[in-house]
């Protein structure tokens, strides 16, 4: 078997294997989602997998098509089952999240969008990293941190490394350890509710 195609099949178990937590916790009422963090990374996520595609990504796409199926998923869910503590600064990456499409669209500039798309995503993070500050027990920690494994095998798997290609896995994967160690960090400090 290809190295590469061993790495993606790894990085895609793993990606289920972590994301099924998250879906329970949210059906359980442990986990909140935010609505327009999920709704912003459906964007961005697919964005990134069709600007990989363009760098010829390789086995990396698959992680990156099963990522965007599990983002559509959880923002779904999380229409009824998510956080709707919705801010003026959600709106506007919203809005951002729309221009770096246009701006593939239109400029047909694959590079540019996947820098806007990677900053965006990053921002993105921001009203779960404000909601997992305040609320540490609103998120299902080990599917974080399996994200974040998942995306070095999803990185390893690429068959061609370059901006296309590795900008926003590496970034997200940054993001996800980030989120995971908010958590971390404040669960003992605040009360389970």
């Amino acid at each position: 078997m290809e190295i590469k195609l061993f790495f993606a099949i790894i990085g895609a178990v793993i990606g289920v294997a972590f994301s099924l937590p998250y879906y329970f916790d949210i059906f359980a009422l442990k986990t909140k989602p935010h609505i327009y963090t999920w709704f912003i990374w459906l964007i961005t996520t697919a964005t990134a997998t069709v600007a990989a595609f363009y760098g010829n990504g390789g086995w990396g796409l698959v992680n990156l098509v099963l990522m965007t199926i599990i983002v559509f998923g959880v923002f779904v869910i999380s229409i009824k089952y998510g956080t709707k503590n919705i801010t003026k600064w959600d709106g506007a990456i919203l809005v951002m999240a729309i221009l770096a499409i246009l701006v593939w669209w239109q400029l047909h500039r694959p590079l540019i969008s996947v820098f806007m798309v990677t900053a965006i995503d990053v921002l993105a993070y921001l009203p779960s990293f404000r909601k997992s500050w305040e609320e540490p027990w609103s998120e299902t920690l080990t599917s974080w941190l399996g994200f974040a494994i998942a995306n070095v095998f999803a990185v390893l798997s690429l068959k061609e490394y370059n901006l296309l290609t590795t900008t926003y896995l590496v970034a997200i994967g940054l993001a996800d350890v980030v989120l995971y160690l908010i958590c971390l960090i404040r669960r003992p400090l605040v009360k389970k509710q």
